[in-house]
């Protein structure tokens, strides 16, 4: 009895890694950091923040996931300055070949503009697209265009990002 329970743990240790590397690429958890160009109606800033998600392979080479972002702005334009930045999106990838993954994402943003000692939020629909290229199998590099228009006829802003993150 004890010889099976050993073997059986040997047999499982030696198939996990096996089973690591047959899994999708681009598929799981994973946490980054990006930073990047910022306008806002007009306006020049640097944009910096993290985003986490979660990949899922629907084929050998699309994946699919949720996506939530917190970032922050240095944009200013006549006393009014971009502030902190929340989205949840949808991210659709194309694995196009083992190491890029070419993605587009659609979904919600809520952002804080302060001015004069006062805050407001709007709300708006954020897209957009980019390409992850797997440096290790745990850890990426990323480039992403976001674009986002807002509610009240308040206008859009587009982002251009760069990242490094972690896949789990």
């Amino acid at each position: 009895m004890k010889t099976a329970f050993i073997a059986a743990i040997a047999a499982a240790t030696v198939s996990v890694p096996a089973f690591a590397q047959d899994a999708a690429p681009f598929t799981g958890p994973r946490a980054g950091v990006v930073l990047g160009y910022d306008n806002i109606q007009g306006s020049d800033g640097f944009t910096y923040g993290g985003s986490t998600g979660y990949d899922i392979a629907v084929t050998p080479r699309v994946t699919v996931g949720p996506e939530v972002s917190f970032s922050d702005s240095t944009t200013k334009d006549s006393g009014v300055h971009a502030s902190r930045d929340l989205a949840a999106s949808l991210r659709l990838g194309y694995v196009v070949t083992p190491q890029v993954l070419a993605f587009g994402k659609v979904g919600y943003a809520n952002t804080r503009f302060e001015y004069a000692g006062a805050h407001q939020s709007l709300e708006g629909v954020r897209f957009g697209g980019g390409l992850e290229y797997a440096v290790t199998p745990r850890t990426y590099i990323s480039a992403e265009y976001q674009r986002t228009e807002y509610e009240d006829d308040f206008g859009g802003r587009n982002a251009g990002l760069v990242g490094v993150g972690f896949r789990f």
